[in-house]
């Protein structure tokens, strides 16, 4: 099993890069929606920002394989990589400075989320605004060997922007007939 895959990455990396971006991207969605939705941690406003990325590289990611299996050009299909590249550069540094607001090592944004009350529904406004859970971003809900889950985005979305960047320099150094079709 090990054989085929050193294989692929040696003879096809952008194919690899993808397959790997697309993977990892979607156990990370994975694990962003079980940590909000099994164990109850709601995520803050940077929390949400932070997954743009990842709903942004794992379809491209997709699309990379498709470029391949069809015959893209390298321009397009190293643009692709780049640009999932860039977007998990953006989301590291995003993770970082979220990272930071938890530490209190710099003020965040003022904006927090909760709950938005039913005023509709009958009973006290005040009873509704008490029961309406704000979530911080200064506050790691869950930490683990002392990083936060933004701390973990951040290994993550170096980890993919690197595999990127791999893909793209494999891309190229394709041969160049293969733009000539």
């Amino acid at each position: 099993m090990l054989a085929p895959a050193i294989t692929l990455f040696r003879t096809q990396p952008a194919a690899a890069a993808a397959i790997a971006i697309a993977v990892i991207g979607v156990l990370t969605m994975m694990g962003f929606f079980y940590f909000q939705y099994v164990l109850g941690y709601p995520p803050c406003p940077l929390c949400l920002e932070q997954r743009y990325a990842f709903y942004v590289s794992v379809p491209l990611a997709a699309m990379i394989l498709l470029g391949l299996s069809v015959g893209s050009s390298r321009k397009v299909l190293m643009l692709a990589l780049l640009a999932i590249a860039a977007a998990m550069l953006w989301n590291a540094g995003l993770g970082v400075f979220h990272s930071g607001v938890e530490w209190h090592w710099w003020p965040g944004p003022t904006d927090c989320s909760g709950a938005t009350p039913n005023f509709s529904a009958g009973g006290s406004l005040l009873d509704q605004i008490a029961r309406t859970r704000v979530v911080r971003c200064d506050e790691a809900a869950w930490r683990f060997l002392g990083l936060s889950l933004a701390g973990y985005n951040v290994l993550v979305s170096l980890a993919l922007a690197a595999i990127a960047a791999w893909g793209a320099l494999g891309v190229r150094a394709m041969p160049a007939e293969a733009d000539d079709e």
